[in-house]
């Protein structure tokens, strides 16, 4: 196949580039803008791949979107670009209204014009997979308040109640894709996952900004108390699951992916902690301080912040075959070490230095 990624210079889209060209024999069309969460160098591994193309492009721009799709006559969209950040939401929500919706909107269309002019059989075979989030199903009970809250999990029937402007703007997006199948009659599916981490992860996320942090000695920041729940997928079981999805889910079906791993923010970083002291102990350091931990800061509470999220994703275990291969112990051990073993990387995203370059800056 030839499948369009949008998003693919992105977190998650390069992952799931990497995993197309390296363990299958798809080709890939990576179309991606490039903003500041879009690193090339991410893909630098496969980027000389014969099967591997990228093409500068904004979802919202139709006619760049027609040319792609007429150059390359992909055969499945992986819908992944989008603006995602929580806190830069309720900073400046209208980036995210335009990439999020309109963006998708865009980007469906063109694929409806494009998919409406293939002969029968490649008609029938095209799919448009969109990629959301669990947090377009807002938050669930807490088990602090009641010990049978555990038991409640995001299902893909589960109401949508988004809390920040970023997940109300991913529901918009996962009611347009829906809303096209059932109108138009374009092969779409949905998937939600929960909350990933792993590998080339931008440094203002939370697993990664507590690795940094620590190693340059800086404050841990944790918000209110630390006690809001995530599940954790590693972000290549999620290429995994996605690429099932794509390849073997049933048109119009809506697939939770999840990891298993209900772990608090405190947990979190306290983990990454603990790691750190083992393979980056601070007596081998310049640091004064007695261990990572000591760096934890407690920080006023965002708004509307969502107290737990956790996902069933017993439909596509069950109908797909897909389950997690990384536990949360495993996924953020190899994490931490990959930070630890690519510090030019880290340290080109945190100066800027990989964008400048790509701008032609000195």
């Amino acid at each position: 196949m030839k499948i369009l990624v949008t998003g693919g210079a992105g977190f998650i889209g390069s992952a799931v580039v990497r995993h197309i060209i390296q363990h299958t024999q798809d080709s890939v069309i990576n179309v991606d803008v490039l903003t500041y969460a879009g690193n090339l160098e991410s893909l630098a591994q496969i980027s000389n791949n014969p099967r591997y193309a990228f093409a500068q492009v904004d979802i919202c721009n139709r006619a760049e979107l027609d040319l792609v799709f007429a150059q390359h006559q992909p055969d499945a969209v992986m819908h992944l670009a989008a603006e995602s950040h929580v806190d830069r939401s309720i900073d400046g929500p209208a980036k995210f209204i335009h990439t999020n919706i309109v963006g998708t909107y865009t980007l469906l269309e063109a694929a409806r014009h494009y998919w409406q002019q293939l002969d029968e059989s490649r008609k029938n075979c095209f799919r448009f997979h969109h990629i959301s989030t669990d947090e377009v199903y807002g938050d669930l009970p807490h088990p602090s308040d009641d010990p049978r809250a555990t038991k409640t999990l995001f299902t893909e029937t589960t109401t949508y109640e988004p809390s920040s402007p970023y997940s109300a703007s991913k529901a918009s997006s996962d009611h347009l894709v829906r809303a096209w199948l059932r109108t138009y009659g374009l092969p779409t599916l949905v998937t939600n996952c929960s909350n990933n981490y792993g590998p080339y992860h931008f440094p203002e996320k939370l697993i990664p900004l507590v690795i940094l942090n620590a190693l340059e000695g800086k404050p841990l920041p944790i918000y209110g108390k630390g006690d809001q729940i995530r599940d954790w997928l590693y972000v290549e079981d999620h290429a995994r699951a996605l690429y099932k999805v794509v390849t073997e889910g049933k048109i119009g079906e809506t697939y939770n992916i999840g990891g298993h791993n209900e772990k608090t923010n405190l947990e979190v970083v306290e983990t990454i902690c603990a790691i750190l002291d083992e393979l980056a102990p601070v007596k081998h350091t310049k640091l004064t301080i007695k261990n990572y931990k000591s760096l934890i800061t407690f920080v006023s509470d965002r708004p509307g912040h969502d107290r737990r999220y956790a996902i069933d994703a017993s439909k596509i275990e069950r109908e797909l075959g897909w389950t997690p291969q990384e536990s949360f112990e495993s996924g953020i051990r190899k994490t931490v070490q990959w930070y630890l073993a690519n510090q030019h990387w880290c340290q080109r995203v945190q100066d800027g230095s990989y964008q400048r370059e790509r701008l032609g800056i000195v």
